[in-house]
């Protein structure tokens, strides 16, 4: 490991970065530094402009990809290697805002029934039941689950926060079966990783071919399942400032997305034309027809059917 690269690592763990990020952020800047054939500490703004095109026009990255590497490279001049020039004038891109899909109660259960094998089934359960994010799910500890309050703790999650979120007792009684067959020491869905968690792209396997298998066309992930978690407390009820909570956002706005995603709420949107008073319209003029003249009626064709 080069010194760079080790300084840089340190000042990430000083600031309590997570393992995740500094994972992300130490690729990002050896993708950059592997581009040009050089140093970052021998590259300034015109490479750093120029390798953000680059992401642009050749590798054609995702807005998420193209701000991370934005956040790593300010985090590189900025704080190791206290560049001369202002990295503000890297710039981030405007990332669009779509709104994410959603399954139905119904999907839901459709997902959940076409995965064969009852761990990974459960795996997906306890995501929804809980709305986790994918790395929330996989570190969950055997201790996090507080039967007598019923909570399941989600230690350190996104930000460094930990939360409680509602334990169901069907869910209960489902990890109980889960702990009685397996008996996991430590992780409460191990895997065979070396830090004995089971892996990301395992489980994302899983879900992709249970969007296959149960034949939706809509895109799903397994963050998917948060989202509808979300929306289906919102449809029941539930307040955004309670979801919030349990979700883990740190801010509201980010909550109140989802209420452009529940049905009912949009159902219960008043049809505005349907309210308008009804106006007798004034009756059209005719025009007068030569007397010699007979009235010519056109053929008018029969309008198109409407395409819904």
């Amino acid at each position: 490991m080069t010194p760079l690269r080790q300084r840089f690592l340190d000042d990430l763990r000083l600031r309590n970065y997570s393992p995740r990020t500094l994972e992300c952020y130490v690729a990002q800047v050896v993708h950059f530094a592997r581009h040009f054939g050089r140093s970052p500490e021998q590259l300034g703004p015109e490479e750093i402009r120029a390798y953000q095109l680059h992401l642009l026009e050749k590798k054609h990255a995702s807005w998420s990809a193209f701000n991370q590497a934005v956040c790593a490279l300010r985090f590189l001049y900025r704080v190791t290697l206290r560049a001369p020039f202002g990295v503000d004038m890297i710039p981030y891109g405007k990332k669009p805002k779509s709104l994410p899909a959603v399954l139905s109660r119904e999907e839901v259960a459709q997902l959940l029934a076409v995965v064969p094998q009852p761990l990974e089934r459960l795996i997906l359960q306890t995501t929804y039941a809980c709305g986790l994010r994918a790395s929330e799910v996989l570190r969950l500890r055997v201790t996090d689950i507080d039967s007598s309050r019923m909570l399941v703790w989600v230690r350190q999650g996104k930000g460094g926060k930990d939360r409680g979120v509602p334990l169901s007792a069907a869910l209960l009684a489902a990890l109980r079966a889960h702990w009685q067959r397996r008996r996991p020491a430590t992780w409460l869905f191990p895997g065979h990783s070396p830090s004995g968690q089971r892996s990301l792209g395992a489980l994302q396997r899983v879900v992709r071919r249970a969007v296959l298998a149960a034949g939706f066309t809509k895109k799903v992930s397994l963050h998917t399942l948060r989202h509808s978690y979300a929306t289906h407390l919102l449809e029941a009820g539930v307040d955004l400032i309670t979801i919030q909570r349990l979700l883990g956002h740190r801010d509201l706005q980010t909550t109140a997305r989802y209420i452009h995603l529940t049905a009912p709420r949009l159902a219960q949107t008043p049809g505005l034309l349907e309210g308008l008073p009804t106006v007798a319209a004034a009756p059209p003029e005719a025009e007068p027809l030569p007397a010699v003249m007979a009235p010519v009626v056109p053929e008018v064709p029969a309008p198109p059917a409407p395409p819904w």
